[in-house]
């Protein structure tokens, strides 16, 4: 059973930076497409960024364009998501999820998801 363990979360400053971090176990890692989902208050779970096996190949939101990046390290069954500039609106509970083959964007695709973990930007 694979499990998923986010960390870095907080509260910053508008235009501040975060690292999330998800670290996977229970399978083999390197065979998952990995994703980062986040859901504000009264909204729905919605897509951020996603990443491929290998790392050859991302997706983002529109909205986070520029501004996050996704990125893995398949030696340490980690995947990570760099968010720079942060606005008010970015302001959710962050999810990694993970599927066993291709990349994909949504929420429905994914078999497995972390607990979540918190950012919030003041403005």
């Amino acid at each position: 059973q694979v499990q998923l363990v986010e960390s870095g979360g907080g509260l910053v400053p508008a235009g501040g930076s975060l690292r999330l971090s998800c670290a996977f176990s229970g399978r083999t890692f390197r065979n998952y497409a990995m994703g980062w989902f986040h859901q504000a208050p009264g909204k729905e779970r919605e897509f951020v960024a996603a990443i491929s096996t290998s790392g050859a190949r991302t997706n983002y939101l529109d909205s986070v364009k520029g501004r996050f990046t996704i990125s893995r390290d398949n030696s340490k069954d980690t995947v990570y998501l760099q968010m720079n500039n942060l606005k008010p609106e970015d302001t959710a509970v962050y999810y990694c999820a993970a599927r066993d083959g291709s990349m994909r964007y949504a929420f429905s695709e994914y078999d497995y998801w972390g607990q979540g973990t918190q950012v919030t930007v003041s403005s």
